[in-house]
């Protein structure tokens, strides 16, 4: 069985990897439709449509083109991959709108940013090339 460091992992906006990345969160699910008729014993169902939707966390770079590239309501193509971009290692790819930015920052700590999206239409699994 494989395992991976976090640290492997690597987001990108188009051709750009998110810069300072410090987390993602990938969540892929389908909804499902209830097919069960009267007389039935027990609950039936179908699967339903599929969507997806993540996060990614950040120190803030204001000249990070990977961050700069996700505006609040920008229309994005997105690249997700856990054990890195190297030749056979498997990556996520869809098109997603970002829903939200939120920045925070401490006195004593650096200014962090997390970022949320929607997947539009289908999440691809393939592997990198």
């Amino acid at each position: 069985m494989a395992s991976h460091k976090g640290s492997e992992g690597v987001v990108k906006v188009g051709s750009n990897a998110i810069g300072e990345l410090r987390a993602w969160n990938l969540e892929h699910s389908s909804s499902t439709i209830e097919t069960t008729s009267m007389g039935d014993d027990a609950i039936t169902r179908v699967a339903g449509l599929k969507s997806w939707s993540g996060s990614a966390d950040a120190l803030w770079d204001e000249t990070d083109a990977g961050q700069t590239a996700l505006t609040a309501g920008s229309s994005v193509s997105m690249t997700f991959a856990g054990e890195g971009t190297t030749t056979g290692d498997t990556i996520y790819t869809g098109s997603a709108i970002v829903t939200g930015i939120s920045r925070s920052a401490s006195y004593d700590g650096l200014v962090e940013v997390s970022f949320t999206f929607e997947g539009d239409g289908d999440l691809s699994t393939s592997t990198a090339a």
